[in-house]
């Protein structure tokens, strides 16, 4: 089956009143992604002429989400079932000889899975291909009812098994291949029989068997792919699988991660050899981590790019950075958006950057703010050190040169400039720029005064005398009242 032939249709219009959520169902996140991204992504693999989601409920947000992958959307209103759903996207299909349908909300498939189908479709000439799964426990399943070794008769749903049905371990997970020559003569004859009053493709697929077409069942050999998301427990054991997943892969990769089970890993995060993952860390988001890395316990690392043997200490945050080789950060760092550290250098413990670039080998060891800043090569900026970059209104720059020392303690009040070698006397609030292998000092002169202190706790002696000889009568006054009433 040639790929021009093929076209993918997403179901995902449902509402998922069993989540309990103001958030259509479909849009729920497992894995680091939304249930829908992850169908339409395993099916990109297919090269499909077309994919289109079939979207109800928040039509919008859902678009939002699969158009910028390439996919179409159609509008399925009213919802009157999964049959009607698949009707609604025909007229999109173009000259489709084949479909391929999936709900939206069993985002565990493969494409090496779907593939697999495709070709036992195609092999078998079948008019319906279902993928189906075999379980331990298949309460709440509809059964695949099987007339020989490799034909299907029916999908039955748990409300109409008969007992000995009942104990089929096959179960239907709704994800099916179609001639499309034999489905829409089909879901011509379904009717709306049922409680809900919808159309349904399994009907349709009683249907094509009744007639004599051919209709097969292959095994998805992951049972664990066809898991749908119709509750919050279901949501958080395919978010435990996809981490499984992702945590194997890297491993498999050549990446060290203990105690995997509490790890944190989104789907897009890559990293490289020799690298080690301590417990308790999460990376999200594009993170790509380089070689023989270290993330060490707690700490969380978000669409950030972190170079060769960099070490990130315990319980650091690092969001939309970037960590050139062999630089250090933390513990109990925070590097904000736009943060630049480049190689050799360390950001120290309860330090915070926001748009700072951090030049080669220099040192922010400790308890430091550093805003819209500029620091150069070799430059050791002292504890307690802050960027004043906000003045009401607007950001401002600081630039530090290179091989500057900043005392501890110090205030730079934005825009200013600290020159190449200078220092910063600890204590100083610099307002005005600093040249080049200058001292900047920035602070009011000290004055000693001698025997002041002695001075001092004589006249606070003298004028607390009077306040004590007050208490003193009037616990005496107190005792002689409480003798007479004795």
């Amino acid at each position: 089956m040639s790929n021009h032939d093929l076209a993918v249709i997403v179901l995902a219009a449902g509402k998922g009143t069993r989540l309990k959520s103001s958030l259509a169902k479909v849009l729920h996140k497992a894995g680091g992604r939304t249930l829908v991204e992850h169908i339409v992504r395993a099916c990109e693999p297919l090269k499909a002429r077309e994919t289109v989601v079939v979207v109800g409920h928040q039509a919008e947000q859902v678009a939002a989400v699969v158009e910028p992958l390439g996919a179409v959307t159609v509008l399925q209103q009213p919802q009157n079932g999964t049959g009607h759903a698949v009707q609604v996207a025909k007229r999109t299909l173009g000259r489709a000889k084949c479909a391929l349908v999936l709900p939206g909300d069993a985002p565990l498939v493969r494409p090496e899975t779907l593939k697999a189908m495709l070709a036992a479709h195609h092999n078998g000439n079948a008019g319906a291909t279902i993928l189906s799964a075999v379980v331990a426990d298949p309460s709440g399943y509809g059964r695949i009812v099987r007339k020989s070794e490799t034909a299907v008769s029916a999908i039955v749903e748990e409300s109409q098994l008969t007992d000995e049905q009942r104990e089929i371990n096959e179960i239907n997970s709704a994800i099916y291949c179609f001639s499309l020559e034999s489905l829409w003569p089909a879901l011509a004859q379904v009717k709306p029989n049922n409680k809900h009053r919808e159309l349904y493709l399994t009907d349709a697929i009683a249907v094509m068997s009744g007639k004599g077409e051919t209709v097969l069942a292959q095994v998805a050999g992951d049972s664990r792919e066809v898991l749908g998301c119709n509750t919050r427990a279901d949501l958080a054991e395919v978010d435990r699988i996809f981490r499984e997943w992702k945590r194997n892969a890297l491993m498999d990769a050549g990446v060290t991660i203990q105690l995997p089970e509490t790890v944190l890993i989104d789907p897009d995060v890559s990293a490289g050899e020799d690298t080690v993952i301590e417990a308790g860390v999460q990376l999200l988001g594009k993170t790509k981590l380089g070689a023989r890395c270290s993330v060490k316990t707690g700490s969380v690392i978000v669409d950030s790019v972190i170079g060769d043997d960099v070490k990130v200490e315990p319980h650091s945050l690092i969001v939309e950075s970037r960590l050139e080789d062999r630089a250090t950060v933390g513990p109990f760092a925070r590097l904000r958006v736009g943060t630049h550290v480049k190689s050799g250098a360390r950001v120290g413990n309860f330090v915070e950057t926001k748009k700072a670039v951090i030049g080669e080998g220099a040192k922010v060891p400790h308890l430091t703010y550093l805003g819209d800043a500029k620091v150069g090569a070799k430059t050791n900026i002292g504890a307690g050190t802050i960027t004043c970059n906000y003045d009401g209104f607007e950001k401002h720059p600081t630039t530090i040169g290179r091989g500057v020392f900043i005392g501890s303690d110090s205030v730079l009040v934005a825009p200013v400039r600290i020159g190449d070698h200078a220092y910063v006397a600890a204590g100083s609030t610099i307002t005005e720029n600093v040249p080049d292998d200058s001292l900047g000092i920035g602070r009011g002169r000290q004055v000693n005064k001698p025997g002041w202190a002695s001075k001092k706790r004589r006249e606070l002696a003298a004028a607390l005398q009077p306040k004590k000889s007050a208490r003193r009568s009037n616990r005496k006054k107190s005792n002689r009242k409480s003798k007479k009433h004795r």
